[in-house]
């Protein structure tokens, strides 16, 4: 039989547990890509050629153009991939895109600089999305999104950036 004690702190976890929603559980089709279009600001996350979400989001300061440099301001373009998940991020939650890649490197380094590097999709510490691009690069959605996003989007998940 449970004693008053362990009634209590099951109790107090279950309540701790349904008050926290920050890490959601997805149980619907495999996110296969993710597809960004910068100039309409749009992310989409598909299942095959299938649509299951869309998202609205925030660049880097200077969102024209390829990310080049570390302090540019841009969010990179081209085939990238899921790389990293952090649960304890400044901006709620975020998922790691593996920017830098061998190209990105090399092109840098012919210019005597650092390519840069930890370019996430992450939550954002404003209210409300407002088309005011600020990043460092990243890709800044609402936190409820981002709930999601974590959710949904495995590690190792390509994700393919546009203009």
């Amino acid at each position: 039989m449970m004693n008053r004690r362990t009634f209590t702190s099951i109790a107090a976890l279950f309540a701790l547990t349904a008050c926290s929603n920050k890490f959601r559980v997805y149980t619907g089709p495999a996110v296969t890509s993710v597809v960004v279009q910068k100039g309409r600001r749009k992310m989409f996350l598909l299942n095959n050629n299938k649509v299951l979400e869309q998202y609205d989001f925030e660049l880097g300061f200077a969102p024209s153009g390829h990310k080049e440099v570390e302090g540019d301001g841009r969010t990179p373009e081209g085939a990238y991939y899921i790389d990293r998940k952090n649960p304890n991020s400044s901006f709620y939650l975020s998922i790691g895109i593996s920017y830098p890649n061998a190209a990105d490197r090399a092109r840098a380094h012919a210019m005597g600089k650092s390519p840069g590097g930890d370019i996430f999709i992450h939550g954002t510490p404003r209210p409300s999305l407002n088309r005011d691009d600020w990043t460092a690069g990243c890709l800044a959605v609402k936190d409820r999104e981002m709930e999601d996003i974590y959710a949904m989007v495995n590690v190792g998940t390509p994700i393919f950036m546009y203009a």
